[in-house]
């Protein structure tokens, strides 16, 4: 059996609240490990906020889940700022996506993981965060198989490993809103446009080919990166990603939960994601890339 957790990734998508609830609902039943809270793309985003994160979180950690709560990729404003502090001042875990947020989580005294977005390419860089508070990094989602075994040789401090396993790559994040261009609005006026798009916007080519996926400021990859089929490779690795989606999000879970009890279970998620999925970055190619398990 594979001594590695399954983790929820925080929904980067924009769903009603309802929605929201129901959904983190079911996933008190889920076999996830942690489960990650909060708004991590765009802070206009408000249908839920920050003290219905926290109750989420406090339902969720009588399940037994162990509750991180995600900041933000790109801060913007004082009341961006303020959101973060209350959710460090809780006292719980929080992901740093942001240098500010390192800095908020050192001096309320929680330990919080490094997440993807604050760029982590090599041993001393690792240890400078784990100094400062780290107790969990995620690496660059670019980053390899060889990449991360070679970061981890370089460090010398003792960080658990968690690496993006199944989702919709959160390739970039831009201060305007693609959503927002392109209904020809403001993005100060966006009239909430994500609302209707619960997993996103695909972007095709001229050529008809799945390109990007909008995602407000956040840009996405088309096709579903997913690592299902290179558990195998994962050795060291403590906790694998999955990131909600809006549809056969359980389906996905309980695969990789049967796969990591029994390495023969199969499972054909290719069939619940029409535009693909692919794994090039793992193999050190690109991520549209899909390669096999080798």
């Amino acid at each position: 059996m594979n001594s590695m957790q399954l983790t929820l990734g925080p929904n980067l998508y924009y769903w009603p609240r309802a929605q929201v609830f129901d959904f983190y609902a079911e996933v008190a039943a889920w076999p996830v490990a942690v489960v990650y809270l909060g708004e991590v793309v765009c802070s206009r985003r408000h249908e839920v906020k920050s003290a219905d994160w926290l109750a989420l979180g406090t339902e969720l950690a009588q399940a037994g889940k162990q509750v991180v709560y995600s900041t933000q990729a790109l801060l913007e404003s004082a009341s961006d700022l303020q959101g973060l502090r209350r959710l460090a001042d809780a006292g719980g875990m929080i992901e740093a996506n942001d240098l500010g947020a390192v800095e908020i989580a050192r001096k309320a005294g929680v330990s919080f993981v490094a997440g993807a977005t604050l760029n982590i390419y090599n041993g001393p860089a690792l240890d400078w965060f784990a100094a400062q508070g780290a107790t969990r990094w995620m690496p660059p989602l670019e980053a390899g198989r060889a990449t991360v075994a070679a970061i981890l040789a370089e460090t010398s401090c003792a960080i658990e490993t968690e690496v993006f396993g199944h989702g919709h790559l959160p390739l970039a994040f831009s201060a305007r809103c693609f959503a927002a261009r392109h209904y020809n609005l403001k993005k100060d006026d966006c009239q909430f446009k994500c609302l209707e798009h619960p997993d996103g916007m695909p972007v095709d080519t001229r050529e008809g080919q799945p390109f990007l996926r909008i995602n407000g400021i956040q840009t996405q990859s088309a096709a579903c990166h997913s690592l299902y089929d290179d558990l195998a490779q994962l050795a060291g690795i403590d906790y694998l990603r999955i990131s909600p989606q809006a549809t056969h999000c359980r389906e996905v879970v309980a695969a990789f939960a049967a796969r990591l009890a029994n390495a023969d279970a199969r499972s054909d998620l290719a069939a619940l994601h029409p535009q693909g999925l692919v794994n090039g970055y793992w193999h050190g190619q690109a991520g549209i890339a899909t390669q096999p398990n080798l």
